[in-house]
Order: structure tokens, then C-alpha cells, then sequence
């Protein structure tokens, strides 16, 4: 017998009864699926993910390199332009289109995941990020293997921080943990701050914003109202804080980078061509 991974508790209504439904998922049963939001007026380089890296648009290696890392059952790209959703299209993806405005990814797809209800965990893949591997994402996935129960709402990666610079800088999302590896804070702001130099200092996480999230969390998500920590430094990841959603962190030793700004576009570029 395969060992039990996951357990899913859902409600329903029963002539007016709540009744819990108990779900054994196992690890090779589970379904996985990637969406991928794909958004042309990103607010610091727009229409960024039609960029050409290569031979290819930006969002069109993001969607193949997904799919090859060979983990999903399905791979989609949602998205709000129909440039973008005939760019995938004419290649041989798929892809579906936003009915709504949405104020960051991880609402857009869940938009789309009512499509897939036999979906039980659903990834959320950033559109800019054209070199996503396997490694990082299986790490991901992991989160749901574990023995907390009921398992994390949430789970994402981090990475360690090492150059100064990178700590300081406010478009670095950094992260703080409890003992368990669950996240307490996310900020712009330089965390956890060091009030001895000479002394104990912390080790100090890069977010790295890619999500799985068990479908009815995402969903639950969605029904939610930014509050004020996430509409003040603009980061998605605190409305799970701020609604008492287990966000569990995989530590990871490194994630490509995401294409944020031309700049960011001219160094991928530069790997392609060295590849």
C-alpha cells in the first residue's frame, strides 16, 4: 500500500447539515496543476512578457520550461491580453482568459481554478520567470508530503540572503519563520533587523514569490479583502498572514531570476546567447 501524504477536509451541505468530508489523497493520486498569470501592463516594464529572450517571447519559455519540468497534469497560462493567450495558443499551449480585473496573480488564477475542480493542489508560476526548473518547484510540492495536519494552506520558497545590498533593497521580499519553517512576516523592509552587529545575528531569507496552494485555500483566498499590511507594501503573501493562513517555506539554495525591469531582460538574454 502507497503511504498516505495528504488529507483534504471539506464541507458540504446535506439537507441543511454541514458535514465534513474526509479526503485521502495520496502522493501519486494527487493532482497537480500549474497556472501561470500572465498580465501585459506589468506597472515596471509593460508589456515585459512579450519581450523576445532568444527566439522565443518571455512568457512562452516561462509556459514550455513549466510543462517540461514534467510535474503537472496541466499547465495553463491566464491572462488578460489576448496577444499573450495567442501566443500560447498558436504554439500549442493552453491557455484561458481573465473575465475580471484582478490585484495581483494569485486572484487571477483563482478566477481560473473554479475550471478545475479536480484539481487538489494548484501552483501558482510567475509569467516573467522564462528559466523555472524542476528542482525548486519538486522542493515546493514537497510541503504537502509532509506530517502536519491538516497540511500548510500554503506553501512557498525562499532562498538565503548573503549580499548586503540585496537585503537592503525594497524590491527584495524577505521573510521570517517560526520554528516549524511557517512563515511570520514578509516585508520590503530589511528582516529580521540585526540590533548587534557584533553579536547573534540571524539568518536573513529571500521570498521567492512562486505558490502551491491547496485549491480551496486559493479560493478562499480570492474571497478575501487586501487589509492594510498588504495594501501597504503592495506584497499578496500578507493577506494569508493577516487571515491566519498557514504559509509553510521551503528553503531552497538559489531560483532563477524573474525579468522585474529592462535590465533584468538584458541579463537573460545575455545567458541564452552564452547557452
Amino acid at each position: 500500500m502507497l503511504p498516505i501524504h495528504f488529507i483534504l477536509l471539506t464541507m458540504k451541505q446535506f439537507y441543511g447539515k454541514t458535514l465534513v468530508i474526509l479526503k485521502i489523497i495520496r502522493l501519486n493520486d494527487m493532482y497537480t496543476i500549474a497556472l501561470i498569470p500572465a498580465r501585459y501592463a506589468s506597472t515596471r516594464f509593460p508589456g515585459k512578457l512579450m519581450q523576445k529572450l532568444g527566439n522565443k517571447t518571455v512568457i512562452l519559455h516561462t509556459y514550455q520550461a513549466t510543462l517540461n519540468t514534467g510535474l503537472f497534469k496541466e499547465v495553463v497560462v491566464v491572462t488578460d491580453s489576448q496577444e499573450i493567450f495567442g501566443e500560447i495558443v498558436r504554439h500549442g499551449g493552453k491557455a484561458r482568459m481573465s473575465l475580471g480585473e484582478h490585484l495581483c496573480g494569485s486572484d487571477r488564477i483563482a478566477e481560473a481554478a473554479t475550471h478545475y475542480p479536480q484539481a487538489d493542489v494548484i501552483v501558482n508560476v510567475q509569467g516573467d520567470e522564462p528559466f523555472t526548473s524542476a528542482n525548486p518547484l519538486k522542493a515546493l510540492l514537497g510541503a504537502f508530503e509532509g506530517k502536519e495536519s491538516p497540511p500548510p494552506d500554503v506553501a512557498s520558497l525562499m532562498s538565503p540572503i548573503s549580499d548586503p545590498k540585496e537585503f537592503s533593497n525594497p524590491n527584495v521580499v524577505k521573510v521570517v519563520t517560526d520554528c516549524q519553517g511557517f512563515a511570520l512576516l514578509f516585508s520590503r523592509a530589511p528582516i529580521p533587523y540585526t540590533r548587534d552587529p557584533q553579536g547573534y545575528q540571524a539568518r536573513a531569507f529571500r521570498h521567492i514569490g512562486v505558490y502551491a496552494f491547496r485549491r480551496e485555500a486559493l479560493l478562499h483566498f480570492a474571497s478575501i479583502a487586501p487589509g492594510p499590511l498588504e495594501l501597504s507594501e503592495k506584497l499578496e503573501n500578507l493577506r494569508f498572514l493577516e487571515n491566519n493562513m498557514k504559509v509553510k517555506m521551503i528553503e531552497v539554495p538559489g531560483y532563477s531570476k524573474g525579468i522585474d525591469v529592462p535590465e533584468d531582460l538584458d541579463e537573460a538574454r545575455k545567458m541564452i546567447s552564452s547557452c
